[in-house]
């Protein structure tokens, strides 16, 4: 009688208790939203949908991203650091969300760190400094020059303030010494159609989505912001060349809410670190420029870390401060 109690004591326990050991082994048991903190049809729109289809294939049931763009990707996070921490909402967050922003926004709603489980780094995307082919300068130092001799005459553009684009152009400025104006744009796609319309002289991009305009010969690549040369466009200089020690490149990540159970967020970064670990995931992401990472929770930690300070100096020297 005594072990049968137990026995009983202990099933009601668990049917009770949402957070237990039982309730987590059989996660997954409903659909589970991935924010993406952006529009759709940028790079971090694409890694979460890859990462979506891939995690509802493994775990056998139905993941969904949904977009919620605004604010520097600050609206999307901060409704996935509100959100119930049981697993069922995750967030897609970027070098933007999750390291500048905290630099130059004067308030947020939420605090990067303490309100999140950083799953893992998912991947690394390289910007690389673009200019329209009608533009004379087909070199750094050459645009540079250029620069210098219209001071305050010329912008260049970013997919937002604050975002990696427009951190890579304050760095940029802060490095070569040249006065150009900043001119936010609400996305990528934007940029690049003032970009070849010639209305726009230069922008650091995504070269996910720059790469294909380079190729066709529409746009003029002049350089990576990759502290080394690309593997696939190796006669692109890296800007590090140029000004030792630059390097502005976007990443991207995977985060659940603060108190999420440990099972759950563990089970989800072994499920991220093997889907990045697959050759056809790894081969659809390296075509495109991506570099597939998938780290551990402390790995991911340690560099949001890292790079907060980093992008603090930048923002500083820079006088960037949003409201």
């Amino acid at each position: 009688m005594k072990a049968l109690s137990k026995t009983l004591f202990g099933l009601m326990a668990m049917a009770i208790l949402p957070g237990t050991a039982l309730a987590q082994a059989e996660y997954p048991s409903k659909t589970v939203t991935i924010v993406v903190p952006f529009a759709a049809g940028g790079t971090t729109d694409m890694l979460g949908r890859i990462l979506a289809d891939r995690l509802s294939q493994r775990l056998k049931a139905t993941f969904i991203v949904e977009n919620k763009a605004g604010a520097g990707g600050n609206i999307g996070v901060a409704s996935v650091a509100k959100s119930t921490p049981d697993g069922y909402t995750l967030g897609m967050g970027t070098v933007s969300t999750h390291s500048i922003n905290p630099n130059v926004y004067k308030a947020m709603p939420y605090d990067h760190v303490k309100d999140f489980i950083p799953l893992s780094l998912v991947a690394s995307v390289p910007n690389i400094l673009l200019v329209n082919p009608e533009v004379k300068a087909n070199t750094v130092p050459e645009l540079v020059a250029f620069l210098k001799s219209e001071p305050g005459k010329h912008a260049f553009a970013s997919s937002g303030a604050g975002t990696s684009i427009h951190l890579a152009g304050e760095l940029f400025k802060l490095a070569s010494g040249t006065d150009i104006i900043h001119v936010p744009y609400r996305s990528s796609g934007q940029i690049t159609n003032d970009l070849l319309a010639g209305k726009i002289l230069m922008t650091f991009d995504n070269i996910t989505v720059a790469w294909p305009h380079v190729q066709a010969g529409k746009l003029k690549a002049l350089a990576t912001a990759t502290p080394a040369r690309l593997p696939f466009a190796k006669d692109m200089p890296a800007m590090s060349e140029f000004y030792p020690g630059f390097a502005a490149t976007s990443w991207h990540g995977i985060f659940a809410p603060a108190g999420t159970p440990k099972a759950i967020a563990d089970k989800l970064t072994a499920e991220i670190q093997a889907i990045l670990r697959e050759p056809e995931t790894m081969e659809k992401l390296t075509k495109v420029g991506v570099t597939p990472i998938g780290s551990t929770q402390a790995e991911f930690a340690s560099h949001i870390a890292s790079e907060t300070a980093r992008w603090k100096d930048v923002a500083a020297k820079a006088k960037i401060k949003l409201d």
